[in-house]
């Protein structure tokens, strides 16, 4: 399960519902603050552009919360959503129908228009697969595509065993009986795909994927100087996670955990589209290895970067590594930077 460093919005994010032609979803939104002009030259525009960010399976809004700042300071806008049934949007308690791919890559479409788009689309793990499938949709509302931990297809076995597992209980046991099935028997259950892995490893070799691979900063020391903030008090007692948990949609996980589990490959499709497209993603991954990633980006001809001491989540593993890697990328596909 994804660990955010905090619940609460920092100062400069705001937290709200987005209206949408397909509904609510709850964001957060930061902006950059407007330039103050220098003499004799105009004011510089508020923002280089938005970015609307999609969370992963039983994941949030909140797993951007560490980005939101960098990528303020950076220049862009930056929107978290949670997608229908995730935490605080409401979706159908029991009705998987909902949850299908294409219904939620509707969702994404609506979001990008209400945002006044084009806009950078990023999508951390099923959030990834869940944008691709929007941009096969139409591409004409995003900028850029960024894959972060998401590959080509289905997620590994082990990933899927885990998710049969999580699926199986959903079936017999109320979300809150399965959470606290998960404390009592956490590492081993877990809940799927966002799970830690364990201690950072070195970084993974792999085919140098084309546009030139990012790597990352050197393999940097444990301490709180490399962008992973400390866990506010409230995460101690696991009150926020729990509550998070409880708030997602039963429905959801089962049918979006059906999806990560038969996912086929779409990377031709995805291919043949003239839309930027960014492989990122830690130097370790259990659901869909690093090697792959690297091969994925291949043959997408997309743009890769590996973070380092970053596992599944390079968001909150390395949030600063992440937020400099995502501004590279979306300062490339600016056209002055062309």
């Amino acid at each position: 399960m994804s660990r955010p460093p905090t619940f609460r919005p920092p100062s400069g994010v705001r937290a709200y519902r987005l209206r949408t032609a397909r509904g609510e979803f709850a964001v957060l939104d930061s902006a950059p603050q407007p330039q103050q002009p220098r003499e004799g030259r105009p004011q510089e525009p508020p923002a280089k552009g938005t970015a609307l960010l999609l969370p992963g399976f039983t994941g949030s809004k909140e797993d951007f919360i560490a980005l939101h700042g960098p990528l303020a300071a950076a220049g862009y806008r930056t929107v978290a959503v949670d997608g229908r049934g995730q935490y605080e949007t409401p979706g159908p308690r029991d009705d998987e129908s909902a949850y299908t791919q294409g219904e939620l890559a509707q969702d994404v479409l609506a979001q990008a228009a209400a945002l006044g788009g084009p806009v950078h689309l990023v999508g951390h793990s099923l959030g990834g697969q869940v944008a691709r499938a929007a941009v096969l949709l139409d591409a004409a509302p995003f900028l850029s595509l960024t894959l972060m931990s998401s590959g080509p297809a289905q997620i590994s076995a082990s990933q899927r065993e885990r998710v049969k597992l999580l699926r199986d209980a959903l079936a017999v046991m109320s979300m809150a009986e399965v959470w606290e099935a998960i404390q009592a028997m956490e590492p081993p259950m877990e809940p799927p795909e966002e799970t830690d892995t364990g201690a950072p490893g070195p970084a993974q070799g792999g085919p140098d994927p084309a546009h030139g691979p990012d790597h990352g900063a050197p393999d940097p020391a444990p301490g709180p100087d490399h962008g992973a903030p400390d866990l506010d008090p409230g995460l101690d007692n696991r009150v926020d996670l729990r509550r998070r948990w409880l708030g997602t949609a039963p429905a959801q996980l089962v049918a979006t955990g059906r999806q990560l589990c038969t996912e086929p490959d779409r990377v031709a499709e995805l291919a043949a589209l003239a839309l930027p497209v960014h492989v990122l993603s830690g130097a370790r991954d259990d659901t869909w290895p690093v090697p792959l990633l690297d091969d994925m980006a291949i043959r997408l001809g997309a743009h890769r970067t590996v973070v380092r001491g970053a596992e599944h989540s390079p968001n909150t593993d390395r949030p600063l590594d992440t937020a400099r890697a995502l501004a590279v990328f979306w300062d490339r596909c600016r056209p002055q930077s062309l």
